[in-house]
């Protein structure tokens, strides 16, 4: 049964994308220390937990792998940096057939509630209570191109800039690998001389909503493609409600569900 479970939640497709990523096992000279374990249940059970919003500890046993190996194996592997790497392949997969649309990024972002840890602060759209924001850059179709997490009080300008140094160099179908979309497009809340000076600096156009010029009718007729994007993310119930004490596993858990979220984009057009 924990084969099935886990060829379902990562079909094979999917791991053979993940394997050449995975850190290698290392025993320790001495003795002792963690057994290997099979690691394609590992991951799916990362999936699962992701998925499903379940507590480390409540894992069923049907993926052969107990809750601390699980919690144990995700540590290691975010710290290794897979999230990133991973996403980044899936990219390139997408780049490679020519499904990514760099006409234009878009950028939006999305507060939700946290129990506690690092990159947390109160929402001041939540009655102040403690909060994380999701900040999320998709191409023009909103395919998610560079995720980020920062405090929920955190301005959403202080995320546009990190969002488009964070996308990776994607391979395409001719030419060389490209991280630069031809325009930048986000709400009012990102408006500032200092980014438009910025994007422009490096070959980006502009299309950010000037307070009291550009109507939200106008913008609205992209904006719906990132909300869309966001809601995806949100479909991986881990993400609706922070638990993890430590942003790095919150960002995590964001990066593996931008990475599932383009690899299901894959398999719509591989069958």
């Amino acid at each position: 049964m924990s084969a099935d479970l886990s060829r379902r939640l990562v079909p094979d497709g999917l791991w053979e994308l993940v394997a050449p990523l995975l850190p290698p096992f290392k025993s320790r000279p001495q003795g002792g220390g963690t057994a290997p374990c099979d690691e394609r249940a590992v991951f799916a059970a990362v999936v699962y937990v992701l998925t499903s919003g379940c507590a480390w500890r409540h894992l069923p046993e049907a993926f052969g792998v107990s809750p601390a190996t699980a919690h144990r194996r995700f540590t290691v592997w975010t710290k290794a940096g897979l999230w990133r790497r991973l996403h980044r392949a899936v990219l390139d997969e997408l780049g490679t057939r020519g499904e990514l649309d760099w006409a234009s990024a878009i950028v939006d972002a999305a507060g939700v509630r946290a129990k506690r840890g690092s990159l947390t602060g109160p929402n001041p759209v939540d009655r102040g209570k403690k909060g994380s924001k999701l900040h999320v850059l998709s191409e023009a179709q909103g395919i998610p191109l560079a995720v980020a997490v920062s405090a929920a009080n955190t301005n959403d300008t202080l995320g546009l800039k990190p969002l488009v140094l964070g996308i990776p160099a994607i391979r395409s179908r001719q030419g060389p690998r490209r991280r630069r979309p031809v325009k930048l497009r986000a709400d009012k809340a990102y408006f500032s001389a200092e980014h438009f000076a910025w994007l422009r600096e490096r070959g980006i156009v502009p299309r950010i909503a000037r307070p009291g010029i550009e109507s939200s009718e106008r913008l609205g007729r992209h904006r719906w493609k990132i909300e869309r994007s966001i809601a995806w993310l949100f479909g991986y119930r881990r993400l609706t409600v922070r638990y993890e004490r430590k942003g790095s596993h919150f960002l995590a858990f964001l990066g593996l569900a931008a990475a599932l979220t383009c690899y299901k984009k894959l398999t719509r057009i591989t069958t």
